[in-house]
């Protein structure tokens, strides 16, 4: 079971990644800067706090989850 300081760093660093992902596509499509960012932003908070509210619920469910040998 991962830690609840290591799923908020793997939550954090792929929404970092995300962010500039997201920050792209809306420039590419406005070519707004600061619109961009403003979107890239806010997608991030919200899904980084979803993500590791999903990551803690999967650390909970033991479907697929291989026992360790004895």
């Amino acid at each position: 079971m991962d830690s609840h300081r290591r799923s908020f760093l793997k939550s954090l660093s792929w929404r970092v990644l995300a962010t500039v992902l997201t920050a792209f596509v809306a420039w590419s499509v406005t070519e707004n800067i600061r619109f961009a960012a403003t979107i890239g932003i806010l997608d991030s908070l919200i899904k980084l706090v979803v993500y590791y509210v999903h990551e803690r619920i999967w650390n909970k469910v033991s479907f697929g989850r291989l026992k360790p040998p004895e």
